[in-house]
């Protein structure tokens, strides 16, 4: 029996050298990912609050977790929430290091997320429309500015990140391509609104209900 213990104690131990090493090449400077993975729910990601505790669970797992951790995601409705108004003054970093941008201003009007930047919490790169499956549309339900969407009673929300049926989200395309050759289809955070809320149906237009993080402090 002894040699099966120790070969067990070997195992638990590569484990351990291995989940050291995904963390350790994190930058320590990580300030900014997307989500490895959406909460398969589809837009249901229990509001803000939940969407917020994702990203610091999942920052934490990478080692980052003594940072306060924001889904840069608008709500609508009497009170609107602004994602640009939830995730700090910056400066972001990807994981690799590399600057996103130095303020909110900059972050929406000239910063450096494309396929090859905007790498989730791991360090990985998210497939883009040139990949399968494509995952290129991030939740944001917001304007390129940063806003939140005054669309009247259309649903740009997937009703404030809580509906995983009917409705609709703004997404952004995080490598910047598109349909089409313009401003929309290369934006980041506001390139169309979503087939719906269900996991399927952000499947059907190239998502998986993924979502930017950022950490705002």
């Amino acid at each position: 029996m002894i040699p099966y213990r120790h070969a067990a104690v070997a195992v638990l131990a590569l484990f351990a050298v291995a989940a050291y090493a995904q963390t350790s090449k994190i930058a320590p400077e990580m300030s900014f990912f997307i989500t490895s993975a959406g909460l398969g729910k589809g837009a249901d990601l229990g509001g803000l609050a939940g969407a917020d505790r994702h990203c610091q669970q999942l920052a934490a797992a990478a080692g980052h977790g003594k940072k306060t951790w924001r889904a840069y995601l608008s709500t609508t409705g009497a009170k609107p929430v602004h994602a640009r108004d939830r995730i700090g003054k910056g400066p972001w970093y990807t994981a690799e290091g590399r600057l996103v941008a130095r303020n909110v201003d900059e972050l929406h009007v000239n910063n450096s997320i494309n396929r090859m930047t905007a790498l989730t919490e791991k360090g990985q790169i998210v497939n883009g429309r040139a990949d399968a499956p494509n995952m290129h549309d991030i939740l944001t339900g917001s304007m390129p500015d940063g806003r939140a969407s005054v669309a009247g009673d259309k649903d740009t929300t997937c009703g404030n990140w809580t509906k995983s049926g009917e409705g609709s989200a703004i997404v952004g395309h995080h490598d910047r391509w598109g349909l089409r050759d313009d401003e929309p289809a290369r934006s980041w955070n506001s390139a169309h609104g979503s087939r719906g809320c269900s996991q399927d149906n952000l499947r059907a237009s190239g998502g998986a209900g993924m979502f930017y993080c950022f950490a705002a402090n």
